[in-house]
């Protein structure tokens, strides 16, 4: 497990926002991160996810394709369109 403090980790996490992304860049698992973070108390970014799942909805619901959500977001194209339906949300016409 790569040595670092609390304020480190904060900031990497701020950087490259998921667990994966530092595993990544010290050659360790997202598992790994996600241990170190709990033992420092720090929460993850997934807390934020009902605030961009209401973006998504918003921004699909005013005719935003899909594709170009996912690229503007930065996550799946399968991603958003699983919030989408979990959302029940239509498009307008």
């Amino acid at each position: 497990m790569p040595r670092l403090s609390k304020v480190e980790l904060i900031r990497l996490q701020k950087k490259l926002i998921t667990d994966e992304a530092i595993g990544k860049k010290f050659g360790v698992t997202r598992q790994a991160i996600h241990q170190l973070r709990k033992k420092y108390g720090i929460k993850s970014n997934y807390f934020k996810n009902p605030e961009r799942n209401k973006k998504i909805i918003t921004l699909y619901r005013k005719g935003s394709p899909g594709t170009a959500l996912a690229k503007k977001i930065g996550i799946s194209v399968s991603q958003v369109y699983r919030i989408i339906n979990d959302a029940g949300a239509k498009k307008r016409k």
